[in-house]
């Protein structure tokens, strides 16, 4: 297994997740390198246990590693010295899918936080509201969905780049509120196409 502290964030992150019983969305894991700019990038998604395929609630988790951070990183491992904190960069996407019409923004907004809990002192800000309509290709049918993206970044400091089971704690909590707010959101009064 790769030893570098962004792989140590993907697995504390995926543990609070698991920890808090969300089930993964099979084959939507990804890690991207871009080869030009040097940057990383983990994807992923969370459902609730129980929704299927697709299900209709979900989160799609983002974190990118910068290739600055990687830097520091690297300065931080051979020299000992930190000139500036490395530091990952979180997205978190709630999403509401397969609804037979248009949601409304407000009725979303009014159950979802401003802010998410704190990961080490810092917490993910919430962004405003995108409604995504998608028409069948005989324009007889369409299926809406709505998602509202939560952004922020985790400064690692010296202790967490020593010791990566520090970022177990950092990211504890984030499981529950995901878990939590995918609850709020399903339970919304909102109709579903059928599963198909």
């Amino acid at each position: 297994m790769l030893d570098h502290v962004f792989t140590d964030a993907i697995g504390a992150l995926r543990d609070a997740l698991e920890r808090a019983l969300l089930e993964r969305q099979a084959f939507e894991e990804r890690l991207h390198a871009d080869v030009l700019l040097g940057d990383l990038t983990w994807e992923t998604s969370y459902g609730l246990p129980g929704e299927g395929s697709p299900p209709r609630v979900r989160a799609d988790l983002t974190l990118q590693w910068p290739t600055w951070s990687q830097t520091a990183y690297r300065s931080w491992y051979i020299d000992e010295e930190l000139a500036e904190l490395p530091r990952i960069d979180i997205e978190v996407v709630m999403r509401i899918q397969g609804l037979v019409s248009s949601p409304e923004p407000s009725k979303v907004l009014a159950v979802l936080p401003r802010e998410s809990p704190q990961i080490a002192g810092e917490t993910l800000k919430r962004a405003g509201a995108t409604v995504e309509t998608v028409h069948s290709s005989d324009l007889r049918s369409s299926e809406h969905a709505l998602e509202v993206s939560y952004e922020g970044t985790y400064e690692l400091d010296e202790s967490a780049l020593a010791d990566g089971s520090i970022l177990d704690h950092h990211f504890s909590a984030i499981g529950g509120w995901i878990s939590s707010t995918l609850v709020k959101l399903g339970d919304l009064d909102m109709l579903y196409l059928p599963a198909t």
